[in-house]
């Protein structure tokens, strides 16, 4: 497919191909976005650009939305193992965005919640992202961008889906 030297992983057609012509340019197309995503690391503009990797912005962002909690139910929440978490956070409550304190009905037990620096920092990078955002699609319309973002949340919680099923029925024999 002839494509332009400006953006050699467009494609310069629009036209969409069928079939299994149609799902190999799919996965193409989320791997040119992953390698998009990846070199801005989606980080926003101004000063507030690529100031906050992936794992930090996923874990407070998490922790915003939801409140405190430990880290099993964190680790839980986003798919991935505990141990992930506890390497994750740790830094962040170095920086001083996360604090541990003692879960309100177990004294013992530990819960992660963010600090009111971590909410500030985490505020600063959300609007240097939405600004991102609403800078690469300047030229679509409202329908397009609630359309793309309905289209990519369903994307993403298939593929969550697929990988906890292929996670729970354990390595092939």
């Amino acid at each position: 497919m002839p494509s332009s030297p400006a953006n050699s992983d467009l494609p310069v057609q629009a036209e969409a191909p069928a079939g299994a012509d149609l799902l190999d340019a799919l996965q193409h197309q989320v791997a040119v976005f992953a390698r998009r995503a990846e070199q801005t690391r989606l980080g926003g503009v101004g000063q507030a650009r690529n100031s906050m990797d992936r794992a930090a912005y996923l874990l407070l962002n998490r922790l915003d939305l939801e409140g405190p909690m430990g880290v099993k139910a964190l680790a839980e929440g986003m798919g991935i193992d505990s141990s992930t978490v506890t390497r994750q956070v740790a830094p962040l409550v170095d920086g001083g965005l996360v604090k541990r304190t003692s879960h309100p009905e177990d004294g013992r037990a530990v819960v992660l919640a963010l600090s009111p620096r971590g909410l500030a920092r985490l505020e600063e990078v959300r609007s240097s992202r939405r600004e991102l955002m609403a800078r690469v699609t300047e030229g679509w319309s409202e329908d397009e961008r609630e359309s793309f973002t309905g289209l990519l949340t369903r994307f993403n919680l298939s593929l969550s889906e697929l990988m906890a099923a292929v996670a729970e029925a354990g390595p092939a024999s």
